[in-house]
């Protein structure tokens, strides 16, 4: 075991220390009471923070504490990995660190999995320890995204209950090639091509990624070098699964054929297209507030001003119709149907409406004193009825 070691610490285990201190600095310390730190504005509500958890370090006064972080784990060296390394931290005092163990259900003796996962874990020394079974809902979604939405569901549930700052995930930089080369293979946009960010938000828990930088064959140097023995979940070697398949066919045959570093650079590729997304998202946010009409709108009826859609860049653009329609109770777009509605909102086409997944309807509404160039409609199903539209016709400046 590292922690207790007796000679020259492993430089592998050195980098994965080192990759989870970075992502987890710059959290915010908590009160003894369980408040958090005023920095930190996605942070639960002390009031609703489990005894457990907001009773510790009684009589410390107003001190600051480190914050509680969860690791995600499932048993595989990466996320046993991430357990040891933040465990270190922990011992050093810079984080307090629990984790999660979500059971799928869908193998055979995946209690039982989810139980060692647990318990070695707790041997690590992290505490609260929560084993958490889910039910996976495969309706409209295939099995890894049903999986994944009901793994989310509990992670986010526990780090609520817990009053957690963050949870963390033991995706590697092989998972981050595997992801952008899917991304590819489907035409994606930017955001896609960008990969899984080191830090996002999901109802409102904080989620990070520490090993994006990591490899897998590291994380596997970790266990071993710790002492751990990881369990090999066998749905990654079936092939029948998209992305087992990139990981097992597609990747190797590309460095047989272009040379070693092809997953390095597709990594690379997503952490540059990282900060152009993030930007490009930003300013496509601002451009859809300049655009809203709230008088319009509604809480399934999304209503944006023609002038400023259409002088738009289409790169905005399209993300501000995206936007629309997830606002107006629907899905987000395909590129065909994104398109579609682009080519509609500019004027151009039928006179509607524009029938969206998610059983949303674009309409647009003739100009009026306020709106010289008209209107644009995203509404819900169960919105309200369309204003009158004007007769079609095909001239980008009218509007139905």
């Amino acid at each position: 075991m590292q922690h207790g070691r007796a000679g020259r610490l492993h430089p592998v285990v050195a980098r994965a220390r080192r990759a989870v201190a970075r992502a987890v600095d710059h959290l915010p310390r908590e009160t003894s009471a369980g408040g958090a730190d005023a920095r930190d504005p996605m942070r639960p509500d002390p009031s609703t923070t489990p005894r457990e958890t907001t009773t510790e370090h009684a009589g410390a006064g107003t001190d600051p504490r480190p914050p509680l972080v969860l690791v995600a784990c499932s048993g595989g060296a990466d996320s046993l990995a991430l357990a040891a390394a933040t465990a270190h931290l922990a011992r050093r005092g810079r984080v307090r660190v629990g984790a999660v163990v979500v059971d799928h259900g869908l193998q055979e003796g995946s209690a039982e999995v989810a139980r060692d996962a647990a318990r070695t874990v707790r041997e690590l020394g992290l505490e609260p320890v929560a084993v958490e079974r889910v039910t996976v809902v495969r309706e409209h979604h295939g099995p890894e995204m049903a999986a994944r939405l009901a793994r989310y569901g509990a992670l986010s549930d526990v780090a609520r209950r817990t009053g957690a700052a963050a949870v963390l995930l033991g995706h590697t930089r092989d998972d981050q090639a595997e992801t952008v080369l899917l991304g590819l293979a489907r035409g994606s946009g930017t955001r896609s091509l960008s990969g899984m960010p080191e830090r996002h938000h999901v109802d409102d828990v904080l989620y990070l990624r520490p090993f994006l930088n990591v490899t897998r064959a590291e994380t596997e140097t970790v266990c071993a070098a710790e002492g751990l023995s990881p369990w090999h979940d066998p749905t990654n070697a079936d092939t029948a699964l998209t992305r087992a398949r990139v990981r097992h066919e597609v990747l190797p045959y590309l460095e047989s054929q272009l040379g070693p570093g092809v997953g390095r650079a597709l990594a690379r590729t997503a952490s540059v297209l990282g900060a152009d997304a993030d930007y490009l998202d930003e300013q496509a946010s601002l451009a859809f507030d300049a655009a809203l009409v709230p008088a319009a709108s509604s809480s399934s009826s999304v209503v944006l001003d023609g002038a400023v859609l259409q002088g738009t860049p289409a790169a905005l653009r399209r993300r501000m119709l995206a936007k629309a329609c997830v606002l107006a109770g629907g899905e987000t777009p395909t590129f065909e149907r994104l398109s579609a509605l682009e080519q509609f909102a500019l004027g151009y086409g039928a006179a509607g409406p524009v029938q969206m997944a998610g059983k949303v309807a674009a309409w647009r509404h003739r100009s009026d004193a306020t709106h010289a160039r008209g209107c644009l409609e995203l509404r819900g199903e169960r919105g309200p009825r369309p204003l009158e539209t004007s007769p079609p016709t095909n001239d980008p400046g009218s509007a139905q």
